[in-house]
């Protein structure tokens, strides 16, 4: 993907510097040993908290230590990537809206931040991984994640990383448009197996934006290099819960998965890539995910 030297976006909240480790304790409800390892690698990539998986207990951030931290190298290129990234999405939405549904599109903040932090949504750490909070509508973002991607989950490339922030983009786009906010009001009126169907097509819907994404990324930006689609994809078959809770150790359990199977996830990207039309990517009225 090329993404050096160009613009960035100015919607960025870098807390890096501020961050600190501190006081991070589990608290699993019940869930331990592999199946604690399970839900969090179910939560790892794109999009929610670990603590919704394990109900009250859940995961404490901290705060923090308020110590400064020094950013490497590393940690400045992966900023700036970031940044351009989001600015990518940016363009891509606002021209989508206009073009599509003749609305302006309001773009989330981002935030990075390093080690935890803390959000509306709660706290924020290197075991939730990347998510959009909509109690104050910002992606939350430890770039020591794309790491992970690469060398725990099986998803590197510079294509793959910029998916995670075009994932957690759509939850803003699904936010903005209503989606969201009605399917986690319906979420908390059912059934458990329920809630994890709803959830399923929500993250579904999210790969499907993130797909419109690509698709202007590569036809109106003009950024997508050789292979670039072939990391999201891969990314997105990396991540499917069928293939975590495999890795896991575990034998796959559907009335559990929250995000998809790795080829609904795979596929729902490619629907929005080829079409790039958001009437196509409503999960929520498909008969077949």
């Amino acid at each position: 993907m090329d993404w050096r030297g160009r613009r960035g976006s100015s919607n960025i909240e870098d807390r890096r510097q501020s961050s600190g480790g501190g006081g991070r304790t589990v608290r699993a409800g019940g869930v331990g040993g592999v199946g604690l390892i399970v839900v969090v690698l179910l939560a790892l990539f794109l999009g929610v908290d670990p603590s919704q998986l394990l109900g009250t207990g859940g995961i404490d951030s901290g705060g923090g230590s308020g110590a400064p931290v020094e950013l490497t190298a590393q940690d400045q290129a992966e900023g700036d990537f970031v940044s351009v990234v989001l600015a990518d999405t940016e363009e891509i939405w606002t021209k989508v809206f206009r073009e599509q549904l003749g609305k302006a599109y309001n773009p989330p903040t981002l935030v990075l931040f390093k080690d935890a932090t803390r959000s509306a949504c709660g706290g924020a750490s290197e075991a939730t991984g990347p998510f959009y909070c909509p109690g104050d509508k910002k992606v939350y973002l430890d770039t020591g994640f794309f790491t992970t991607l690469h060398q725990r989950l099986g998803a590197g490339g510079d294509f793959a990383a910029a998916y995670v922030v075009a994932h957690e983009i759509g939850h803003a786009v699904q936010d903005e448009l209503g989606i969201l906010g009605e399917a986690n009001r319906v979420r908390q009126q059912v059934s458990a197996a329920e809630s994890n169907a709803i959830s399923v097509r929500i993250e579904l819907q999210a790969d499907c934006l993130a797909g419109i994404w690509a698709r202007g990324a590569s036809d109106v930006l003009g950024v997508v290099a050789k292979g670039d689609l072939e990391e999201a994809v891969n990314a997105a078959r990396q991540i499917g819960d069928d293939t975590l809770q495999r890795n896991a150790g575990q034998r796959p359990m559907p009335h559990t998965f929250t995000h998809g199977t790795s080829e609904q996830r795979a596929r729902w990207f490619m629907i929005g890539l080829k079409s790039g039309k958001m009437t196509d990517c409503d999960t929520f009225k498909a008969r077949t995910l």
